[in-house]
């Protein structure tokens, strides 16, 4: 039975790195590509899973809460990789971008490897996280350029 702390512990680990995937596959291919491009050439790996693509079915909740109900099909590329010390990466990516999933598959094995995790955190996720934040707040800066306010005027026709 495991000790409570080393439970903690390990989620904290998935939570993490589930962080760090979520960054890697909604990121802009040519920006992963320019940040990652030398740790690629420095690594040697190989592959589990060459880059490919398919379709998933996205799934959806009635009101965010109710019943589940299929949305419809989305495409995805997938790559797989394994370090020279047996670490496997995976790389999920939304569209037909081959190479940003075979990027993200790299940087997630080179992100589980301690003595590398805080320089590639630092050089790759964190800018990353900053342009996505940047994409998403000018995407609502100009949503809320648009926003309309409707207001009822009362009328004088009617005695109160």
């Amino acid at each position: 039975m495991k000790s409570k702390t080393k439970m903690e512990a390990e989620q904290a680990a998935i939570a993490q790195r589930s962080d760090w995937l979520g960054i890697l596959s909604r990121s802009v291919g040519s920006e992963l590509e320019a940040l990652a491009a030398d740790l690629v050439t420095d690594s040697t790996f190989e592959w589990l899973r060459p880059s490919d693509i398919g379709l998933v079915m996205v799934r959806g909740r009635a009101g965010g809460t109710g019943n589940v109900f299929n949305l419809g099909e989305m495409t995805v590329a997938r790559a797989s990789v394994r370090l020279e010390d047996g670490t496997v990466g995976h790389g999920y990516v939304q569209g037909r971008d081959k190479r940003q999933a075979e990027l993200a598959a790299i940087v997630d094995a080179l992100l589980q490897q301690p003595h590398r995790h805080e320089l590639i955190t630092a050089k790759v996720i964190e800018p990353l996280r900053e342009r996505a934040e940047a994409r998403r707040l000018a995407k609502s800066r100009k949503a809320a350029a648009t926003k309309v306010e409707f207001f009822t005027m009362v009328r004088g026709e009617d005695p109160a």
